[in-house]
């Protein structure tokens, strides 16, 4: 499990593809691999990944095909940053919300309004993922737990697109992918996991 909070940036090595339309990335992260294991987990861009060899400061981990078609992993090129945090210890700080380095589905960067001491952002949100957003609820963007602002659900105004905004301190913005995000660019989503649940367990006695 994870909790959000952001270890350090690092940046993709080398992509390569492999059979069945599957990738192996290698990855830079000092941070992360110091103490790292054959086997571990560490979240990329809010994608849960195993290690599956160590070299010094990188790490490589396969990707299956259906994790580079359903997040923006497989949009990936050496030198691009990404987002790097290992699993939370048991004994550690809870910083964030509860992640499972699961995306839920891709959204896209809609806006960006800078202003002096932050900056909002507006996310798309694919259809049927906005049902789980509430305001100053938690969302998981590329791996950054953050609080959602506002949330307008298409299904509820006119069929339009769903989206929602989030606001990013300084420090989300220089130690983190977030701050280099251009409007239009993929984004990976995880919804609050509690959200799922209840809606299934609701469904179910209904």
């Amino acid at each position: 499990m994870f909790t959000g909070i952001v270890e350090e940036l690092g940046h993709v090595v080398e992509v390569t593809p492999l059979a069945d339309d599957s990738a192996r990335l290698v990855v830079s992260g000092p941070r992360v691999t110091s103490g790292a294991s054959h086997g571990d987990s560490i979240a990329v861009n809010g994608v849960c990944l195993t290690a599956a060899s160590l070299d010094g400061d990188r790490f490589s981990a396969d990707v299956m095909a259906e994790t580079l078609t359903r997040s923006a992993l497989g949009a990936l090129r050496p030198g691009d940053p990404v987002n790097l945090e290992r699993p939370m210890a048991a004994d550690g700080r809870f910083g964030g919300h509860i992640v499972q380095g699961h995306v839920d589905g891709l959204g896209r960067i809609r806006a960006r309004h800078p202003s002096e001491n932050w900056e909002v952002v507006e996310v798309e949100v694919p259809v049927g993922l906005a049902r789980f957003l509430v305001e100053k609820g938690s969302i998981t963007i590329d791996g950054v737990s953050l609080t959602v602002v506002t949330v307008v659900d298409g299904t509820d105004a006119a069929g339009d697109q769903s989206w929602f905004s989030v606001s990013l301190i300084p420090t989300t913005l220089s130690d983190t992918t977030l701050g280099s995000r251009q409007v239009g660019d993929p984004v990976n989503l995880e919804v609050d996991v509690i959200a799922k649940y209840v809606e299934r367990m609701v469904g179910v006695r209904a």
